[in-house]
């Protein structure tokens, strides 16, 4: 059997709504907190700083430029923000969704983005590809509601969490930023609903599932090594930071799927010291 390593968690920074995203970019962690209509950002020591003002903010990525990407949860959304914290540019993708939700920015500027479609059966699931310039098409279809996206340290593979499929898929990238055909990086066991997720330089993926109140880290095959279990509220999503990269970061929410639609929540970060640093993705 194999043995899983637990790490106990520490507070880090409360007062959030509803986080989401976390990135750790030029020396902060930033995040989304959707029913506020913000993007955060905060030091190691706690200072908060207010970076952009975005309805349902979601996502979060940067072109090569610098300029912030931010995806919408309830809306089709993404905007482009400007280093003063404007947003210089808005993209509708009504035409392909209801509603897009996280978002992972490549080093070439390409995006690749939630897609979320309801249908009569529930929600239907895709993922598009979006482009410097806000220009998207699907790249794949079938999804059992597409979450978490992130690049492994191969540079070609991007993992995503499929929430209501309870696992987590590898899609080969092609040249043009096309996805082949997805494989199964990990099942996680149907009582496991993954959410956001992170990658560290080994190809390890740190993952939310958010409804049983963990962070796991998990390696191709599904093998899990290491957990960090919280005593309430949503486990979402997670990120690798702080000067060596070995700061997990994790963002926990309590709240109901119902409140969630209200914007009735309560937020807060978690972290903890892990010994492999993270891969700078998503």
């Amino acid at each position: 059997m194999t043995t899983v390593d637990a790490i106990e968690p520490v507070p880090f920074v409360d007062g959030i709504v509803y986080g989401e995203g976390p990135r750790w970019h030029n020396d902060r962690l930033w995040f989304s907190d959707g029913p506020a209509g913000r993007v955060c950002s905060v030091g190691e020591t706690g200072d908060l700083i207010v970076e952009a003002e975005i309805e349902h903010a979601s996502g979060l990525g940067w072109l090569p430029d610098g300029t912030l990407v931010v995806s919408a949860l309830f809306a089709p959304t993404i905007h482009h923000v400007d280093a003063q914290g404007q947003v210089a540019a808005t993209y509708d993708l009504g035409d392909l969704a209801w509603s897009t939700n996280d978002l992972f920015v490549a080093p070439d500027g390409r995006g690749y983005v939630d897609l979320y479609q309801v249908s009569a059966t529930g929600m239907a699931g895709a993922i598009g590809l979006v482009d410097p310039a806000g220009t998207a098409r699907i790249v794949a279809t079938g999804l059992a509601v597409p979450n978490g996206l992130a690049l492994l340290p191969d540079g070609s593979t991007l993992v995503v969490s499929e929430t209501n499929g309870s696992r987590i898929l590898a899609f080969s990238i092609e040249a043009d930023g096309s996805l082949g055909a997805p494989s199964v990086f990990a099942d996680l066991g149907e009582h496991r609903h993954p959410d956001g997720l992170c990658v560290d330089v080994e190809g390890g993926v740190w993952v939310g599932c958010y409804d049983t109140g963990e962070f796991l880290r998990v390696v191709a095959g599904g093998i899990v090594t290491h957990r960090v279990a919280i005593d309430h509220g949503w486990a979402v999503a997670p990120a690798l930071g702080g000067p060596d990269g070995r700061t997990l970061y994790m963002v926990v929410d309590e709240t109901t799927h119902e409140g969630l639609m209200k914007g009735e929540s309560k937020g807060w970060i978690m972290q903890a010291r892990v010994e492999v640093p993270g891969a700078g993705s998503p």
